[in-house]
């Protein structure tokens, strides 16, 4: 299977199934040097972790990172990383049944079409739990990152119609409700609007923002590999997600020139900087000093019991209601999925970046 591998220098191979023995991820390109331990890596894995919340999947995981290599004395070596996550609470019982039919709004048909076999354990390779891997190295990025003062705010903007107010947007409270909303209020309506799509047996979908503070102008290269499209690429190879958006977004179809454009001024210490960010922090592909703010649409969790339409193998029309263990939404735990994409991102943009100018190398080598 091809494509599991992003980044050019941060370059990141993710592997395992669901219901496999155990997931993980191979970073290679991280420089040696790095202070890095087990608990900066489980600190992210914690936030994905399921099991935390009536609005996650019961199943019971520990997720427990193991360090395999790369690592001596605290510090990266600069030798690839390898982190192994294994399974200890997989019930494939309970998707033996489905290995007759094609789940609606799952990979199970395509992936039947492209290989002619699946593993139907969860969905294996295509089910969500494949992100361990993403968020172990993401957590490294993180770390890495951190280092240059750029940092990360990240959570759901909006579960199905209950959106965060800019009014009462407070950052503090994102770790203090199970929604990781940035609102007290919109975060307590969200969770009655859950409560009634579950007593539908129903699911619902959301918005996740990140916002990536600390970014220097210049990163990014202004064709095929711009640092928006970057951003895109990682954030939509994310399973659920379904939607992207750079600053403004889809909003910019209906902005005028002279609303959208972003004034540029000179800031007190001498810079330049501009008086708002319609753009997100990006121009032309590369980044403009300002905070880069995207936005990734989370669809509702395909796996609900209510009774579905589908066809089997054999081509025969079913109603089916699916058993398992499934989150009725995705988007609060898969807030640190998109945060992690971002962070692999920036972190592999930045180091490209250091051979773009005669002046950096120089510095480095002179």
């Amino acid at each position: 299977m091809a494509g599991s591998s992003i980044g050019t220098i941060f370059k990141v191979t993710t592997w395992g199934e669901s219901h496999g023995t155990g997931l993980g991820v191979v970073i290679d390109g991280c420089p040696a040097g790095l202070a890095l331990c087990g608990d900066d890596i489980q600190r992210f894995l914690n936030r994905r972790k399921p099991g935390q919340s009536r609005y996650a999947t019961p199943r019971r995981e520990d997720d427990a990172a193991e360090l395999l290599s790369g690592v001596f004395e605290g510090r990266t070596t600069g030798t690839p990383i390898s982190i192994a996550v294994y399974n200890k609470n997989q019930q494939s019982k309970d998707y033996s049944e489905i290995a007759s039919y094609y789940r609606p709004g799952h990979a199970d048909f395509t992936f039947d079409e492209k290989y002619g076999f699946r593993d139907y354990r969860g969905g294996g390779r295509s089910s969500g739990r494949e992100t361990i891997g993403r968020v172990a190295a993401g957590a490294i990025a993180a770390k890495l990152l951190a280092e240059l003062g750029v940092t990360f705010t990240t959570y759901t903007r909006s579960i199905g119609p209950v959106q965060v107010s800019d009014d009462r947007f407070d950052a503090e409270e994102i770790g203090k409700n199970p929604l990781c909303m940035p609102d007290a209020l919109a975060a307590e309506n969200a969770a009655a609007y859950l409560d009634a799509c579950m007593a539908e047996q129903d699911s619902s979908g959301g918005v996740i923002e990140c916002v990536i503070h600390g970014v220097p102008a210049g990163i990014g290269d202004p064709v095929f590999d711009k640092l928006d499209a970057a951003l895109a690429k990682a954030v939509m190879s994310v399973g659920a997600v379904k939607g992207f958006e750079i600053g403004d977004g889809f909003a910019v179809a209906r902005a005028t020139g002279r609303t959208n454009n972003d004034a540029f001024c000179r800031a007190a210490d001498g810079t330049v900087a501009k008086k708002t960010n319609h753009a997100g922090g990006i121009l032309g592909g590369i980044s403009d000093g300002s905070d880069i703010v995207l936005r990734a649409a989370i669809k509702p969790t395909p796996s609900i019991a209510a009774p579905q339409r589908t066809v089997n193998r054999d081509g025969e029309e079913i109603d089916i209601s699916i058993r398992g263990r499934h989150d009725p939404v995705i988007v609060p735990r898969a807030v640190v999925v998109v945060e992690s994409m971002a962070a692999i991102t920036v972190a592999d943009a930045m180091l490209v970046n250091m051979s773009a100018k005669m002046d950096g190398v120089m510095k480095f080598y002179g």
